[in-house]
């Protein structure tokens, strides 16, 4: 009897999704001539519609593409900056910034959708956005992982009654919702997505949606401003690469986090895994360090300038880091924000990721998020969209080195990755998890490099999520003999207790092999993942 999930490949086109009416909808936009650009738009779009507690068209995101026609990669970022009307001082944690609408954020998926289809595209919005139309006016039948989120974030939300009214009359009564099998229709939202097709992303940014999406923010007591969306430009970057054996992997450049994972990676690239067995406690305890050590480089060091991070991911200062992940002196600090809370953790749990490859030889990773599941909460009345909370991701303490600014840059811990050898594409992985996502990218490339796993069963590999301090938690397929070796070796190292959990991400992956174009996607188990094909 199989115990993975098989292998899925196309000479075609390849789409691996959190849910499979995402992966549908690009496989089927690749069908009617549309290119991995198109397909990624319908993925993002439709993704918004079956797991609105993920992400949405008020989300933001990044995304890292291989680009055959121009042979190179290229970032485009959809993370705008802290809005200028964000009151930083009145905060001084982020627990005030948890839900409500002090907590949204410009929002930036719409934005950058438009902008891949604008840039390189085939076809039109009308087209790319006509599967998701169609899903929110005739509905969608929860699956396994969106019943429980469902039925979880409705007990959440009950204690914001103000919230709670708009978010609820947008997705059912709360008996209704939570079950398998019932249907979420979102008739304000088709409406929505329909204008928007029609008129582009300007009737959000700027334009009458935008003026209403305000209205009703300021009347919720938050102080996002049409001027803040008007602001919204994604930007195309260069991406920053470290090599790590033999490939050259390449992630957004600061202020996004991603560097966090080429740290990782290099600190990595002096560990002979071949003589180590595959998750023992040797293999675990020095992926496990090098994500410490670098999760510490990046808080340091956070949003560096070219400079900095050139020398933070240079031969000397990965050397001294070499040595003290070989020392054996416990590694102990924070993973996430600057302070040192022991134990605690972002929600790993309300972001997704899709990857993307097309016959043209196009690869796109694209990580989008609301910020928290169902991001503030707040929803706005008649038209659908649910709003982030990504400014509870913003640094408002006081007493912090890497404070946000109103205005300023707002570092997002997401790593959408894509990967050369020998100049040539060969792997778009990407994943949701908060800043998890800087740990379990790093542990699945070594179940599939150094390891050699195929692509599926590298994701299905167990994982384990690091929080500040030494806390360890992992999936309880690791033998609870290794559990204990790694205790030993100063790792608070424990057992989820189960031996699948979406807290270590949700990963989706397409890996290309330029000898015969054959395209193999991957889609993670932990959540409603779903591999289509062209």
């Amino acid at each position: 009897m199989a115990t993975h999930r098989p292998t899925i490949a196309s000479c075609h086109g390849v789409v691996a999704a959190a849910h499979p009416q995402a992966a549908a909808a690009g496989a089927r936009i690749l069908g009617q001539g549309g290119n991995a650009f198109d397909a990624a738009a319908a993925v993002g779009a439709m993704l918004g519609v079956v797991e609105p507690f993920m992400s949405g068209l008020a989300g933001l995101g990044l995304a890292t593409m291989w680009v055959a026609a121009e042979r190179r990669v290229r970032v485009l970022d959809f993370v705008p900056p802290v809005p200028a009307s964000f009151p930083v001082a009145r905060f001084t944690g982020r627990h005030e910034l948890e839900r409500g609408a002090l907590a949204i954020a410009s929002p930036g998926n719409l934005a950058g959708w438009c902008e891949l289809v604008r840039q390189y595209g085939n076809l039109a919005l009308p087209a790319i956005f006509a599967p998701a139309v169609r899903t929110a006016a005739e509905g969608f039948p929860l699956l396994e992982f969106g019943a429980d989120v469902f039925a979880e974030q409705a007990g959440v939300l009950e204690a914001y009654p103000a919230l709670c009214k708009n978010w609820a009359g947008t997705y059912g009564a709360h008996g209704r919702m939570a079950a398998v099998g019932s249907v979420i229709r979102q008739p304000d939202l088709a409406e929505t997505l329909e204008a928007l097709a029609t008129q582009g992303p300007a009737h959000l940014f700027g334009g009458a949606l935008g003026a209403r999406v305000v209205g009703h923010i300021q009347a919720c007591g938050g102080t996002l401003t049409l001027q803040d969306l008007r602001d919204v430009r994604p930007l195309w970057k260069e991406p920053v690469s470290a090599a790590y054996r033999g490939l050259s992997v390449h992630v957004p450049p600061p202020p996004c986090e991603g560097f966090q994972m080429l740290a990782a990676l290099r600190i990595l690239e002096a560990v002979d895994f071949g003589a180590l067995p595959r998750d023992g406690a040797d293999h675990l305890d020095a992926v496990y360090r090098a994500i410490r050590l670098a999760a510490g480089m990046r808080i340091a060091n956070n949003n560096p300038t070219p400079g900095a991070l050139r020398h933070m991911l240079g031969d000397a200062a990965i050397a001294q880091a070499r040595l003290r992940l070989r020392d054996g002196v416990p590694v102990d600090g924070p993973t996430e924000q600057w302070v040192h809370t022991p134990g605690e953790a972002a929600e790993d749990f309300n972001t997704t990721s899709f990857s993307v490859a097309d016959r043209e030889g196009n690869l796109v990773c694209v990580t989008q998020s609301l910020g928290s599941p169902f991001g503030s909460g707040v929803v706005v009345p008649g038209t659908g969209i649910c709003l982030n909370n990504f400014l509870y991701w913003a640094d408002v303490q006081g007493n912090s080195p890497n404070r946000s600014q109103a205005g300023g840059a707002l570092p997002i811990c997401m790593a959408p990755s894509i990967s050369l050898r020998a100049g040539l594409p060969v792997l778009a992985l990407g994943t949701p998890g908060s800043y998890g996502i800087l740990q379990t990218q790093v542990q699945a490339l070594v179940q599939y490099i150094d390891y050699g796993l195929p692509l599926q069963h590298a994701i299905e590999a167990p994982r384990a999520r690091l929080t500040d301090g030494r806390a360890v938690l992992i999936e309880d397929r690791v033998d609870a003999g290794v559990i204990e070796a790694l205790r030993a070796r100063g790792h608070d190292a424990a057992s989820f207790g189960t031996g699948w959990t979406m807290k270590v991400g949700g990963m989706h992956a397409v890996a290309l092999d330029p000898a015969t174009s054959v395209m193999t996607g991957a889609a993670d188990p932990r959540r409603d993942g779903h591999v289509a094909l062209a």
